[in-house]
């Protein structure tokens, strides 16, 4: 049994077939958690019973195959990066930032982003399956595990300025959550053996953190997918400077990554969190949390539970949703845990609520969007 304001995680790993660190970080880890859950470890035994955590060792098993069977030795850069159809999964997601950056207004939408009418058909069948996935579950909080470099990622990926998509170190392309993503991947950086000194695999990132169009451009990526069609805040942790480390490499690798991958789970807890009802404590799912300065909304999952990541501080907070009437409070977020925040809306005597979906389940909205051509394939490492 769970609790409804129990907030949902995920881990995906080996995106890319060739970049197998985190696929064997993943598979050790929920042996990990399962074994000290039984040995009585009160950490892990309250993360689990406060989380609902999923873990997808492998979102490319195909790629993995075409890798393995090259062997560590002589795996080329890119060999089994893509999956049986040639594709890379992390340039096939649906392109909503170029809905964002150039519908025609000032400001585009950010968050709930509706998908184009004919997306199924321009993506591969593991993509579908995961945009399937996390538009099932109210996702808060995830990572993407990847291979290359050894540095925490954070989006958006895809700079505003296409002029500079294809050089490194453009421009920083911040969401209105930066601070909040910085801490994010900080948390992992500094809790990793060696990842926050910076200088990492020839190249250098202060605090071991960079925004992920300051590095380089990248369309259609998972990570600001989910910041821009769910209520998950995704980062892309990149963990090796060997995408395929031999065997022998394992247990230092999984040693360094341990308590950073335990670390960045238990950050789900914060912010505020809590349930939106109706004046008969019927859950309404599909509200809208709006916070005052923070030009990013996310919405309550199908039984009005709701989770908003925030740092510490004393924030304004609206839950609204149509045929009730919106309710304010103001609210401060300690270091320590979330605050809970319940809504109980009254219904519009003008108009009357109407059945909806959570925002997490739409999968058929209508929306004008631009066709992107893929970049250029770039020497080095590639999210």
């Amino acid at each position: 049994l769970f609790s409804p304001v129990e907030p949902e995680f995920k881990y995906v790993g080996n995106m890319h077939g060739n970049e197998v660190l985190g696929r064997e970080l993943l598979l050790q880890l929920s042996e990990f958690l399962c074994e000290e859950y039984r040995r009585g470890n009160q950490r892990i035994i309250r993360l689990i019973h406060d989380t609902r955590i999923h873990i997808m060792p492998s979102m490319n098993p195909d790629g993995y195959e075409v890798a393995a069977k090259q062997g560590p030795d002589s795996n080329g850069y890119l060999t089994g990066r893509n999956n049986a159809n040639g594709v890379d999964l992390n340039r096939n997601f649906p392109d909503l930032n170029t809905f964002m950056y150039y519908s025609g207004e000032i400001n585009g939408p950010n968050h709930h982003i509706p998908l184009p009418d004919n997306w199924k058909s321009q993506v591969e069948p593991e993509t579908l399956a995961v945009i399937q996935w996390i538009s099932s579950y109210n996702f808060v909080l995830s990572a993407n595990l990847h291979g290359g470099a050894v540095v925490a990622n954070y989006p958006y990926d895809k700079s505003h300025d296409q002029r500079f998509r294809s050089h490194r170190r453009t421009v920083n392309t911040p969401t209105p959550d930066d601070k909040l993503f910085q801490k994010l991947a900080k948390t992992y950086s500094y809790a990793h053996g060696w990842m926050h000194r910076g200088w990492n695999c020839g190249d250098y990132f202060a605090d071991g953190i960079t925004n992920g169009a300051s590095w380089y451009s990248l369309s259609k990526g998972m990570q600001d997918f989910n910041y821009l069609y769910t209520n998950c805040f995704e980062i892309t942790l990149e963990l090796s400077c060997n995408k395929f480390p031999p065997e022998e490499d394992l247990e230092r690798q999984w040693m360094a990554n341990r308590e950073a991958l335990v670390a960045f789970i238990e950050e789900v807890h914060q912010g505020i969190k809590g349930m939106v009802s109706d004046e008969n404590n019927n859950g309404i799912a599909g509200a809208v949390i709006s916070v005052q300065g923070i030009s990013h909304d996310i919405t309550s999952g199908d039984t009005g539970d709701y989770f908003r990541l925030l740092l510490p501080g004393t924030y304004t907070v609206t839950a609204s949703a149509e045929g009730y009437q919106p309710q304010t409070v103001t609210t401060t977020v300690g270091p320590a845990a979330p605050s809970l925040v319940h809504f109980q809306l009254k219904q519009d005597a003008v108009k009357k609520p109407r059945e909806r979906k959570a925002s997490g389940t739409r999968m058929n909205n209508k929306a004008l969007q631009k066709k992107v051509v893929p970049r250029a394939t770039r020497r080095g490492t590639q999210r």
